[in-house]
């Protein structure tokens, strides 16, 4: 079974057409990179794909049902999404944050259960924050506060992880063990992930989908899609590669 699909999807936000009859066929297993310019609309894809926002055409199928029919309860338990920035309105520690994460697998004016806890302070051992675990959340830096976010998501543990720009903020460091750690969790499941960093896409994607504006796509393996000339289209500078320990590097002139 598919975990997630879409058939002659029509995607526009404003001027913009981010896609015309975009046909996709999701795997597990499979890592993919959106890429394109910035107001190419990646993150709008990415909250179409996730049922944020509508399409303008076609069919988005998930688990092989129209997205549509789904309850939002039930796409939360398979769809999770990290957002560019998350703002809050309202004081909590780190891991009552984290803990929202649990929320989909709820049921109305169910507490938490000591498991849920249990989950959600494993995700921030694993992103390097359960010492803060009483810290307000205001008081994090931008780097930790991306790292809470990401913590969010593993303890909501969806089936198809959709992340924006999931390097954000981070450290090199951070980004190289932050971006592990969930390309470990996800070796069985769907991630989606937009990014402009192209060796950082390289290193931990599969596959690619490339948007050059006015609905032009082009999608497929990553080895076969990101290539010197098709980046050269996609970002309107001249890009050479080369070749370090058996990887592929990227870099503009």
């Amino acid at each position: 079974m598919s975990p997630l699909q879409c058939n002659k999807l029509h995607v526009v936000i404003g001027q913009t057409e981010v896609c015309h009859d975009l046909d996709l066929d999701f795997a597990n297993g499979q890592c993919w990179a959106i890429m394109g310019r910035n107001g190419s609309g990646k993150t709008t894809l990415i909250h179409t794909l996730a049922g944020l926002r509508p399409s303008q055409g076609g069919t988005i199928l998930l688990q092989e049902q129209a997205l549509h029919e789904h309850a939002r309860r039930q796409i939360a338990r398979h769809v999770g999404v990290l957002l560019q920035s998350d703002y809050d309105h309202f004081p909590s520690t780190v891991l009552e944050y984290a803990l929202m994460g649990r929320h989909p697998h709820l049921g109305w004016l169910e507490w938490e259960s000591q498991d849920d806890v249990a989950i959600a302070e494993q995700a921030l051992q694993q992103v390097d924050l359960l010492e803060l675990k009483q810290r307000d959340i205001n008081t994090l830096s931008g780097g930790e506060r991306r790292r809470l976010d990401i913590a969010c998501l593993l303890t909501q543990s969806p089936a198809i992880a959709m992340l924006d720009e999931p390097g954000n903020h981070l450290d090199l460091q951070h980004q190289i063990e932050t971006l592990s750690l969930i390309r470990d969790q996800y070796r069985d499941r769907l991630l989606l992930m937009s990014v402009h960093d192209i060796n950082l896409a390289a290193r931990f994607c599969s596959h690619a989908l490339l948007l050059f504006g006015q609905g032009q796509t082009m999608q497929g393996t990553f080895a076969d899609i990101v290539t010197t000339e098709n980046l050269q289209r996609l970002y309107g500078v001249q890009i050479h590669s080369t070749h370090v320990d058996g990887h592929t590097l990227y870099y503009p002139l």
